[in-house]
């Protein structure tokens, strides 16, 4: 989990020099379908240069809704509950004596597995289980973008409990109407938005 937290943060300078020593440490890991998953990404993570790794995760994770690390965004959307899940996440963390950092929510995906990461199996895992849903949404999305991200949340995805019947017809349902209490702009997930209109929204929201 830790090493999944860390690969999941904003490519800066920090992670980028650190990215043979993570390929080292992913190289240890036994053989399994999570650790061939962490193998292809750092493969591919070391061999771009830092201006595409950046542009890149910008790309799929800040200006795209439909693969954001915010979880509580799938099971809430933007309506007055997600705001009482993220203080419940938060009061939760606290419980165990940690803190998130000043800036940081506590539903951001690389906040929860560092969560998991030192708390452990259990209680750590526990906010993952529940955001299943959400996670198998993200993992979707970054497929069909063909992001080498999702090599990292497959190989989450393996660690976890596998899905019930519930939760691959909620993770179609939401694929085809997106979260609940969606407001304009907001695109269910199987509907491409019509194209942007640059003088009004020079930014594509997908």
């Amino acid at each position: 989990m830790r090493l999944l937290s860390l690969l999941l943060q904003y490519p800066d300078p920090e992670l980028a020099a650190a990215a043979p020593e993570l390929a080292a440490a992913v190289a240890q890991l036994p053989p399994s379908p999570a650790a061939e998953h962490l193998s292809r990404f750092t493969d591919w993570f070391a061999r771009q240069p830092a201006h595409e790794r950046e542009m890149h995760y910008v790309e799929v994770f800040d200006l795209r809704r439909r693969s954001g690390l915010h979880l509580t965004y799938y099971l809430h959307g933007d309506t007055r509950r997600r705001g009482m899940a993220l203080l419940a996440l938060a009061q939760s963390y606290r419980a165990h004596g940690w803190e998130v950092a000043d800036g940081e929510l506590p539903d951001h995906l690389p906040v929860a597995l560092e969560f998991a990461a030192l708390v452990g199996p259990g209680p750590g895992e526990a906010p993952l289980r529940r955001h299943r849903r959400g996670l198998q949404l993200i993992h979707h999305a970054l497929d069909d973008l063909e992001s080498p991200y999702r090599h990292l949340l497959a190989a989450l995805l393996a660690l976890l409990p596998p899905p019930t019947a519930a939760d691959r017809e909620a993770v179609l349902r939401l694929a085809a109407e997106g979260p609940p209490g969606e407001r304009v702009g907001l695109h269910p997930y199987g509907t491409p938005p019509p194209a942007p209109d640059p003088l009004t929204n020079p930014e594509d929201p997908r």
